[in-house]
């Protein structure tokens, strides 16, 4: 009888991962898994819990991936980079973006308030955004994450028209974003 297979955490994280990019983290099971690794589920229930220990794997994973995409310097303008490596994530995981983002889950509580603490940080860093105080910058960010969302919601959906490519996104994006800053900074002026 030839010794069994031994699979990592790390590796059946990458293939539930691959899994879940096609049917969603939530329409994972162990069997499914353990299927495209050839093997049994034995492997799964030694290295995780449960099925759930799996899909918080998978879901840091996705998580990871989102981080790395928003690392990625396009523009120059970090901010700027951050709403691209979002349409992006949307495009390239559509289904992973819609149950995230789209459907209440447990994966996002965490993930939220750690990212927007960072960008809060980085905004603060940013010296076109340093005449604004805490309040002020978590009002912006909300405000472009409300509109980013729903344009990346509109790739994952893919709800734009044919001709609207990424270069009319990011576009669209930067002029929103100027239109926020700009209007938050004549509202504090006006105050």
């Amino acid at each position: 009888m030839p010794p069994k297979k031994k699979y990592s955490r790390q590796q059946i994280v990458d293939t539930a991962f691959e899994l879940a990019k096609l049917e969603g983290i939530e329409g994972l099971t162990a069997r499914k898994v353990a299927d495209e690794l050839g093997s049994s589920v034995a492997p799964i229930y030694v290295n995780f819990d449960d099925i759930k220990d799996l899909k918080k794997a998978v879901a840091n994973k996705t998580f990871k991936v989102s981080r790395e995409l928003s690392k990625t310097e396009v523009t120059g303008d970090r901010f700027l980079d951050i709403g691209i490596a979002s349409l992006r994530f949307a495009k390239e995981y559509s289904i992973l973006f819609q149950e995230l983002v789209l459907k209440k889950n447990n994966y996002m509580e965490d993930y939220d308030e750690q990212l927007g603490n960072e960008i809060i940080q980085e905004m603060k860093d940013d010296k076109e955004l340093g005449d604004f105080n805490d309040e002020e910058l978590m009002m912006i960010l909300l405000k472009m994450r409300i509109f980013q969302l729903g344009l990346s919601v509109m790739v994952a959906n893919d709800l734009l028209p044919e001709d609207f490519d990424e270069e009319a996104q990011i576009e669209l994006l930067e002029s929103m974003g100027t239109d926020v800053i700009t209007s938050s900074r004549l509202n504090k002026k006006d105050k």
